[in-house]
């Protein structure tokens, strides 16, 4: 009996999820939403900076221009890449919101990663080293003991008489 409510329930959980899935999906296709997407893929070529479905600024004279070329892209049933290469087409590789991952495009991606690794173990490096001069740093009274000339033995107790510092920080 238990194994036949377990099956019911394991069953009703994935119809749920398949019809989650089909719901989202049914979705992901219309053109107001292909739309939406593309729109957030592409920068507004106004000279604001803002995405071309976000561009807000009144009266933009480049966002209904791009966006009735987005609409004519997708009722012409081209597809995303082919959209986004006509766009690059007509106002260069910076009308994409984000840059590609091929060729010289991809430092631009790898870059800021690399850049906060390497100040990242320079500053490690840094405080090690800043760390370890601490325990490295002798007193005169240290030196005086070490040293093994008589000479140097005495020039070093007359610099510590002289200063009246015995040498540490």
């Amino acid at each position: 009996m238990a194994f036949h409510a377990f099956r019911f329930w394991t069953r009703a959980v994935e119809i749920t999820a398949l019809a989650v899935a089909i719901c989202f999906s049914m979705g992901a296709s219309t053109p107001t939403s292909r739309l939406n997407t593309l729109s957030h893929m592409l920068m507004c070529q106004c000279g604001c900076a803002q995405l071309l479905g976000e561009c807000d600024h009144v009266g933009c004279p480049d966002r209904d221009t791009e966006l009735s070329m987005l609409s004519t892209g997708i009722a012409a049933g081209m597809t995303d890449q082919q959209i986004l290469d006509s766009f690059v087409a007509k106002y260069g590789a910076t009308v994409l919101a984000a840059p590609t991952t091929k060729g010289f495009d991809l430092v631009a991606w790898v870059a800021p990663f690399a850049v906060f690794a390497a100040a990242l173990l320079g500053t490690i490096l840094l405080i090690r080293r800043w760390g370890g001069l601490g325990g490295k740093a002798h007193s005169a009274a240290t030196l005086v003991a070490e040293s093994s000339d008589p000479a140097d033995r005495e020039r070093l107790e007359r610099i510590r008489r002289e200063t009246g510092s015995d040498g540490g920080f």
